[in-house]
C-alpha cells in the first residue's frame, strides 16, 4: 500500500475525530475569506472616503486579529493532532518504517486535514458572500445595494495566509516525528501536557495566580487620567497570566484538597471522579486557560461592540439636538430667523442662550482647548425647560463650576473627581460634568462652563458676550428647504451671524456600525473555537479512560453509575473555565463601562448567557460521544 492510500485510509477512519477542528477552523476561514472580500469591493464607498478609510483600517486590524487567531489555534490543533498520532504511529517502526517515511505519512495525513478545512471554509464562504454582505449590512443599519460578487484576490489571499501557516507546522510536525525515538512516540500520548509538580511549586503558583489576577481586576476597574490605557494593557497581560496560573495551581491545589477530605470524598460517589478530574487539570490546564482567554476575548469583543453602538446612536442624538444654530452678538435675531425657517418648515422647538467667549490665554485647564465659553446657570435652566432637555444641575457657589462637554467614542479620563479649573488666576472646583446636548454640535466645538449668575456677571469684563439661537425642524430630513431663505440672513443685518446645519444624513462616524458587527461575528468566532478546542481534548482524553473504565465494570460498578460518573468529569471541565470566565469578563466589561461612560451589564449577561447554553450544548454531546468513546 502505497504512503497516499496509506494516510488516506488513516484519516477516513478517524475523520469523526478531526471533524471538530475542521469544521472551526472551516469557519475561521469562512469569515476571514468574507472580510478580504470588504476589502475588495465598493460596498462601503457610499459612505464616503472617510468613512471607507476607517472601515479598511477596522478590517485589516480584524484580519490580523483572525490570522493570530488562526495561527495560534493551527498550533495547538497539529500539537494535540501529533502526539494523538505518535503512538499509533510509532507502531510503524516495528513494521520496518523509517522515522523519514513515518513523518511523510504523518505530513499527507495532516495535509488532507488542512486542505479539508481549506475547501470547506473556502466553499461555503464564497456561497455565503451574499448572506454575510447582507447580515453586515442589515445589523448595521446601512442601505446599501448588494450584488453576488467576489474576486479571486480574496481567495487567493486567504488560502495564501492559511497553507503558509499550515505548511508551517506540518514541517514542524515531520521534524519532531524524525528526531523521535520509538519509546517517545509509544509514551507520548500519555505526557501530553503533563507536568509533575511537587506541592511547594503548586502553592506557590496558587500564590503568585491569585496575587496577579487580583491585581488584573484591580488596574481595569481603577480610575485614572492618562495613565488609564496602560492601565488596561497592563490589566490584560495580567489576567491572561494569572488564568494561567489559576488553572495550573490554585484549581488542582483546590481540588487535591477537598479530595483529601472524606466526608467530601465519599458522598454521591465522588470517589469515582474526582482524582481523575484533578489528572485531567494538572495534564490539561494549558487548554483550559485557553478556551478560558478565548471566551473573555468574546465577551469583551461583544462588549466592545454593542458599547460603541449605543455610543453611536448617543451622538447622533447629539448632534440632532438641533438642525439650526447661529451664533451673533445681536440680541434679537430670532425675529429675524424665525420667519425664514417658517417659510419651507415648521419648527419643533427652539431656544436662545447667551454666553461669555472668553480668550483662551485666561484658562488653565486639565485639557487644553481653542475656544473657551462661559454659561449662565439660569440660562442653561431656562433653555432645558424650552427645549425638553433634563436639568440636574444643583445651584452652584462663587467657585464651583460645571463642564458641559460633548459626547466621545471612547475616554482615556475615568477619574472625574476633585478636578480644577483656573480662570484669570481664580480656581474653580469642577462638581459636575454634563453631557446633555444643550448646544448641540457646539458643544463638539467648543469647551462650555457653567457658573452661578452672579459670578458670570463678575466675568463679564474678561471677554465678549455672544448669543446661540437653536432651531430644531418638525422634519429633520427637510433641513435642505430653508438653506436658501437663511442664506439671505447676513443681508438683513445680523451681523454676520455664523450658522451652523446639521445633516442627519451625515456622518463621519458611520464606520461604527461596521465595528458592531465585525464584533458580533469575533464574538461567534471565539466562542465556537473555545468550544471546539475544549471539545477536541475531551475527545482524544476519551480513548485514554477505556482501560480505566473496563476495570470499574469487572469491579461490578452499574453502568449508569459509571455514566453519571463521566457526567460530573465533563462537567467539572467544562463549568470551571466558564466560571473563571465569567468572573473575569466581569471586571473586563465593567472596565469598558467606565471608558466607554455606557451600561454593559445587560450585553454582559447575555453573552455569558449565550456561552452557557452553547457550552450546554458541547457538554450533553461530549458526554455521549465520550460514553462511547471510553467504552460506557
Amino acid at each position: 500500500m502505497s504512503m497516499v492510500k496509506l494516510a488516506m485510509a488513516n484519516f477516513g477512519r478517524s475523520f469523526k475525530n478531526y471533524l471538530a477542528i475542521i469544521l472551526s477552523l472551516a469557519f475561521t476561514i469562512l469569515v476571514f475569506l468574507n472580510f478580504q472580500n470588504i476589502l475588495s469591493s465598493d460596498l462601503f464607498d457610499v459612505l464616503g472616503k472617510q468613512n471607507r478609510d476607517y472601515i479598511d483600517i477596522l478590517v485589516h486590524t480584524v484580519s490580523v486579529a483572525l490570522g493570530c487567531f488562526m495561527f495560534f489555534f493551527l498550533w495547538y490543533a497539529t500539537n494535540v493532532f501529533l502526539t494523538k498520532q505518535k503512538k499509533e504511529i510509532g507502531i510503524y517502526v516495528f513494521m520496518g518504517l523509517s522515522n523519514q517515511k513515518i513523518g511523510k505519512l504523518y505530513m499527507i495525513e495532516t495535509s488532507f486535514i488542512g486542505l479539508s478545512a481549506l475547501a470547506l471554509g473556502t466553499g461555503l464562504g464564497i456561497l455565503a458572500t451574499y448572506l454575510f454582505q447582507m447580515i453586515l449590512l442589515a445589523i448595521s443599519e446601512i442601505s446599501v445595494d448588494i450584488s453576488f460578487r467576489i474576486s479571486s484576490k480574496p481567495i487567493l489571499v486567504t488560502a495564501a495566509v492559511y497553507l503558509i501557516m499550515y505548511i508551517i507546522f506540518a514541517i514542524k510536525g515531520y521534524v519532531n516525528i524524525v528526531r523521535s525515538s520509538v519509546l517517545e512516540m509509544v509514551s507520548a500520548s500519555r505526557a501530553n501536557e503533563y507536568v509533575r509538580q511537587n506541592p511547594v511549586m503548586l502553592f506557590l503558583k496558587t500564590v503568585a495566580g491569585i496575587v496577579i489576577l487580583f491585581l488584573g481586576y484591580y488596574l481595569a476597574v481603577k480610575e485614572g487620567g492618562q495613565e488609564v490605557m496602560g492601565n488596561v494593557f497592563a490589566a490584560v497581560v495580567l489576567v491572561i497570566a494569572g488564568v494561567y496560573l489559576l488553572f495550573g495551581g490554585f484549581l488542582p491545589m483546590l481540588l487535591q484538597s477537598l479530595a483529601k477530605k472524606k466526608l467530601f470524598l465519599y458522598k454521591k460517589q465522588r470517589n469515582l471522579w474526582i482524582n481523575n478530574v484533578i489528572f485531567r487539570m494538572k495534564k490539561n490546564y494549558r487548554t483550559y486557560a485557553m478556551t478560558c482567554v478565548l471566551m473573555l476575548c468574546s465577551v469583551t469583543a461583544l462588549a466592545t461592540g454593542f458599547a460603541m453602538k449605543y455610543r453611536y446612536n448617543s451622538i447622533v442624538h447629539f448632534r440632532n439636538t438641533y438642525t439650526y444654530q447661529f451664533l451673533s452678538a445681536r440680541q434679537d435675531l430670532d425675529e429675524v430667523i424665525r420667519p425664514l425657517i417658517e417659510k419651507d418648515n415648521q419648527i419643533s422647538y427652539s431656544a436662545e442662550l447667551p454666553f461669555l467667549a472668553i480668550d483662551a490665554s485666561l484658562f488653565d485647564t486639565p485639557f487644553t482647548s481653542r475656544n473657551y465659553a462661559i454659561l449662565p446657570y439660569s440660562g442653561v435652566k431656562r433653555l432645558a425647560e424650552q427645549t425638553g432637555l433634563e436639568f440636574e444641575m444643583e445651584p452652584l457657589g462663587d467657585d464651583e463650576i460645571i463642564e458641559a462637554s460633548h459626547l466621545y467614542l471612547l475616554s482615556l479620563l475615568t477619574a472625574r473627581s476633585n478636578q480644577t479649573e483656573t480662570l484669570n488666576g481664580k480656581t474653580y472646583r469642577e462638581v459636575m460634568e454634563t453631557n446633555v446636548p444643550y448646544l448641540g454640535c457646539l458643544q463638539e466645538m467648543m469647551s462650555f462652563y457653567v457658573v452661578n449668575d452672579a459670578e458670570y456677571e463678575r466675568l463679564l469684563p474678561l471677554g465678549e458676550q455672544m448669543y446661540t439661537y437653536n432651531y430644531r425642524i418638525e422634519d429633520i430630513y427637510n433641513f435642505a428647504a430653508s438653506i436658501d431663505e437663511l442664506d439671505t440672513l447676513n443681508g438683513e443685518g445680523a451681523d454676520n451671524a455664523a450658522r451652523v446645519v446639521v445633516d442627519p444624513n451625515s456622518s463621519d462616524i458611520e464606520w461604527i456600525k461596521v465595528l458592531y458587527t465585525v464584533c458580533i461575528f469575533m464574538f461567534m468566532v471565539f466562542v465556537l473555537a473555545s468550544g471546539s478546542v475544549l471539545f477536541m481534548k475531551l475527545y482524544n482524553d476519551a480513548f485514554e479512560e477505556k482501560e480505566r473504565y473496563l476495570v470499574l465494570k469487572k469491579l461490578g460498578v452499574a453502568q449508569w453509575t459509571l455514566k453519571k460518573s463521566l457526567s460530573h468529569e465533563l462537567k467539572a471541565a467544562y463549568g470551571l473555565p466558564f466560571a473563571v470566565m465569567a468572573v473575569s469578563a466581569y471586571f473586563a466589561v465593567h472596565a469598558l463601562e467606565k471608558m466607554m461612560y455606557t451600561n454593559l451589564m445587560a450585553v454582559y449577561a447575555a453573552s455569558v448567557g449565550v456561552i452557557f447554553v452553547f457550552f450546554l450544548l458541547c457538554y450533553w454531546f461530549s458526554v455521549e460521544v465520550y460514553a462511547k468513546n471510553a467504552g460506557v
